[in-house]
């Protein structure tokens, strides 16, 4: 049944039954009118940011940690332009968004009118996908339609630009009608035949691992489920890409560990000498292959995948399976114990004994010391400290980000929240934000860097608004360190601007906040402090001082294959290690 409303109406009335309760948002003259109709409603909350950037990234973060699609409502020009650094992200990770975006009136598009920008084009490359919308007979079939796209295939944002006298004219609005569009209809179910090809190859392995990446948590519990599953009944090594963690127990035996430049000695190993790969819902990313033509050279590789467009793409494989994963993993699993007595178990146990001595190699050691914080050392006391809790990171980008992987420890999916594709400083604390809201009584900490904290600081203020309790964990090594570690290794160490010169003082910054702060410079006093940060009913900035010049390793150095690790314990120079083309790379 049809109904007489504005445009304005019609947006806030399809948020209603989409089911959205949360809205992340900054008004301005284009949107007003979908102000005033929030204003006449109290269905969906919305949530007053700093900054666009910062409404994505929190939509991103609530997203992620709830598996609902996150919404946005930015107005014209400068507030759509300051949201596409979070339209690329979620793009790029995969993460279900929809953003509405005010434009100036129809009939003065194109004429250079005040605050316009041509929002559309400029997000065509960021998005899944995005509308205009020219008449307001589309707007609610546009409205339901969005979230479909958003949410089905492979997940990612949709922008909807709405004209302003779009938003004033009245219009007959529908309720979403059924699940299908026209011409979108993503394949879920994979071809049956090559799940037998692909789970028969499986039986057959002699060195096999499985490869995991974030298209396992975008299917939902149900696929996390189903991997375990198949995993345990296989008996198999298991590794994930930075964006899969949590989709397998990181303390089951079988794991081993992060996959990638700066995953762990077994994983990588593993990957270089196994004879079957089967990747599920990754996407061969540069970061976690490598030199390609040097990329586990003797494997047989199965890729499982939503999105058809990246089978073949970055890397050839002999069975591609195009589906959803949570579908395919339950095939798998039912045609699993047809097979499960051709496995070669001798082969399997000498794999493991090679995986075992890899693994005595300890590549996440670190020399600790007494009297400075060491980084791994105060991630490692923030695990032990959270550990059993239910308990959500975000992060922002640099060293904590790859330390943060390595020593915090995750065994469920939708529990990790970090900027992989597109490797965004600012994303973590605003991420913060979205998590504690879909999460509210939940302990979410955001593990910063300095410098990268500070891109997105401003969004303390929504925190402290909306009375989140969130934690901002600061290793505090006062450099860009990622930068700084790339300048030494690549450069002769002339650290070149990454040094941060004039840092607040954050204890002092979240008191203005109406934050708690916390400093801490002492190994022994670490323990303490991180309680007191956990057990403060408010949001926290604790600024950990940590060694200023520590490296993040394990690393493969760029251009290099997995067996060109360099450890913790490495000893040569890294300039002959890593060539011209390889720093090209970086």
């Amino acid at each position: 049944m049809s109904r007489e409303m504005t445009g304005a109406e019609m947006v806030v009335q399809a948020l209603i039954d989409q089911g959205v309760n949360t809205l992340f948002g900054y008004p301005g003259g284009a949107v007003l009118p979908i102000y005033d109709a929030l204003f006449q409603q109290d269905s969906v909350k919305h949530i007053l940011v700093r900054h666009e950037q910062g409404a994505v990234h929190a939509a991103e973060g609530y997203a992620r940690s709830s598996g609902k699609v996150g919404v946005v409502l930015v107005t014209s020009g400068p507030g759509a332009t300051n949201a596409v650094t979070g339209l690329t992200d979620a793009l790029m990770d995969s993460i279900p968004l929809v953003c509405f975006t005010g434009q100036v009136p129809t009939h003065l598009i194109g004429s250079d009118a005040f605050q316009e920008a041509d929002t559309v084009g400029i997000t065509r490359h960021c998005t899944k996908h995005n509308y205009l919308v020219k008449n307001i007979e589309d707007l609610p079939r546009i409205l339901h339609e969005a979230f479909y796209v958003a949410q089905n295939g492979r997940p990612g944002p949709v922008v909807i630009d709405i004209p302003k006298d779009i938003q004033f004219k009245s219009g007959k609005y529908e309720k979403p009608r059924d699940n299908q569009h026209k011409t979108y209809r993503p394949q879920i179910k994979g071809d049956l035949g090559k799940i037998k090809a692909a789970v028969e190859l499986i039986a057959k392995a002699k060195r096999p691992v499985f490869y995991t990446g974030g298209g396992v948590i975008n299917a939902g519990p149900q696929a996390a489920q189903l991997l375990r599953e198949l995993v345990r009944a296989t008996g198999y090594p298991i590794t994930s890409t930075l964006m899969g963690l949590g989709a397998y127990p990181a303390h089951d035996p079988q794991w081993l560990g992060m996959l990638g430049m700066h995953g762990t000695y077994e994983a990588n190993l593993a990957m270089h000498g196994c004879d079957l790969m089967v990747n599920i819902g990754a996407r061969f990313d540069d970061r976690i292959t490598g030199r390609l033509d040097a990329f586990s050279p003797g494997s047989k590789k199965i890729h499982i995948d939503i999105d058809p467009s990246s089978i073949n793409k970055n890397v050839k494989v002999d069975i591609g399976i195009v589906g959803d994963c949570a579908h395919v993993l339950e095939d798998m699993v039912r045609l699993w114990k047809d097979v499960a007595g051709q496995v070669d178990k001798p082969a399997i146990k000498a794999w493991w004994l090679q995986i075992d001595g890899w693994r005595a190699r300890k590549s996440l050691a670190y020399t600790n010391s007494e009297s400075i914080i060491k980084p791994q050392y105060a991630l490692e006391r923030l695990e032990a400290l959270t550990k059993g809790r239910k308990r959500f990171i975000t992060t922002e980008v640099g060293q904590h980000q790859m330390w943060a992987a390595q020593y915090l420890h995750f065994d469920e999916p939708n529990r990790w929240m970090t900027s992989g594709g597109l490797g965004t400083m600012g994303y973590g604390l605003p991420a913060a934000v979205g998590v504690q809201l879909a999460n509210p009584k939940d302990l979410v900490v955001c593990v910063a860097g300095e410098a990268s904290v500070l891109m997105n600081m401003q969004e303390m203020s929504t925190a402290a608004q909306y009375r989140l309790p969130i934690k901002i964990f600061i290793l505090n090594n006062e450099y860009m360190g990622m930068v700084r570690q790339w300048q030494e290794l690549l450069h002769g160490g002339r650290y070149s601007e990454s040094y941060s010169a004039a840092l607040p003082d954050f204890v002092k910054l979240a008191e203005a906040y109406h934050a708690k702060g916390i400093r801490c410079d002492d190994p022994s006093k670490l323990d303490a402090a991180i309680m007191e940060m956990i057990d403060h009913p408010g949001p926290v900035i604790f600024d950990c001082l940590v060694a200023k010049e520590e490296n993040c390793f394990p690393m493969i150095p760029s251009g290099k294959a997995h067996n060109e690790m360099i450890l913790p314990d490495f000893a040569g120079e890294t300039g002959d290690i890593i060539d011209a083309k390889g720093k090209q790379l970086v």
